[in-house]
């Protein structure tokens, strides 16, 4: 595993890293009415969550978002480490676009008006799952 990024991978882990640094930024200044709402968004996907306190949930979500992006952001974490970490956070994300009711057109993958910011985020995982397959096969290669 290379300790180091590659040069081509760092504008799509800049560009991935900034927007997940600064959302969990954000987070970490949510109110309880903001807290709330991001629960009960991630409660209806994610039932597990019924019982976490929301606060608790959005500062939890904020700290692994802080984390995910400045992993990305610092070069010598690995690809294949960001990569993974990426992939899953995106798929948690696509996730709730995939399974709460109104984000996407009946019977289709077509985001509504209001699944757009959700659906936008399968870049995330496109991004993720490069970076994944790209260590594996350098990996592969070098063995």
């Amino acid at each position: 595993m290379r300790l180091f990024a590659r040069p081509h991978q760092l504008p799509g882990r800049l560009a991935a890293g900034a927007v997940i640094l600064n959302s969990g930024l954000g987070k970490a200044r949510a109110d309880e009415k903001t807290a709330t709402e991001l629960h009960a968004m991630a409660k209806g996907t994610y039932p597990f969550l019924e019982n976490m306190d929301p606060v608790r949930f959005t500062r939890l979500l904020s700290k692994v978002e802080i984390a995910l992006g400045t992993a990305l952001l610092v070069p010598f974490v690995p690809g294949l480490l960001a990569g993974a970490g990426l992939s899953a956070f995106a798929g948690g994300l696509l996730g709730l676009y995939l399974r709460t009711p109104g984000m996407r057109e009946e019977h289709t993958l077509r985001p509504t008006e209001q699944g757009t910011a959700l659906a936008k985020d399968v870049w995330l995982l496109g991004i993720g799952l490069g970076l994944v397959v790209e260590e594996l096969g350098a990996c592969r290669r070098s063995g």
